[in-house]
């Protein structure tokens, strides 16, 4: 499973440097939708089903947004206006990248070895769940005061995701009514 996880990563950071290097939109908007679609794998191979379930929702929302943009984008080319431009962006983000390389191994020590459990809570919320909760449904008192905020969370990402697409999928223009006169 370490060799299918690695082979994921390997693959959605192609992605990423193919999305970032191609001159075709369509082909970078392509990329990022496959890097998606391998978090979201990774997410279900870990054990995550909710968060595999929002990342395919929220991905699936953010490609068809930006397949609207690059759909209707008139292909227009801006002549670089600063040299050093593509330096800083060059360097940004090998800074950033380094920054993830040293978190993420700092995170990688911390987690258990494999099989081992990774969340060791959920014994707890078992055992002292109901006496701490007083709820008649331990499912219930556990999502809405131990994960109330990840719930929060997780629905405040889909209704965002939604709105932001009927905003930008619906039909532009006004209603016309007698005597008004069309903008030309």
């Amino acid at each position: 499973m370490i060799f299918l996880l690695y082979l994921l990563l390997l693959f959605m950071i192609a992605g990423a440097i193919i999305a970032i290097e191609t001159k075709d939109l369509l082909s970078s908007v392509i990329c990022v939708g496959a890097i998606g679609l391998g978090l979201a794998i990774i997410f279900l191979l870990l054990g995550a089903p909710d968060l595999a379930i929002v990342q395919v929702v929220v991905e699936v929302l953010s490609l068809v947004l930006l397949l609207r943009v690059v759909v209707k984008r008139e292909d227009v080319t801006i002549a670089h206006r600063y040299r050093y431009g593509e330096v800083f962006a060059t360097a940004t983000a090998l800074v950033f990248f380094g920054v993830f390389i040293v978190l993420a191994s700092m995170a990688y020590k911390e987690m258990p070895a494999f099989g081992q459990p990774i969340l060791n809570v959920s014994q707890r919320y078992i055992a002292e769940g109901m006496d701490k909760v007083g709820a008649p449904n331990l499912v219930t008192g556990i999502l809405l005061d131990y994960r109330a905020y990840d719930t929060l969370g997780e629905a405040t990402v889909i209704f965002t995701a939604i709105i932001g697409s009927l905003v930008i999928l619906r039909k532009r223009g006004r209603i016309r009514h007698e005597g008004d006169e069309p903008h030309s």
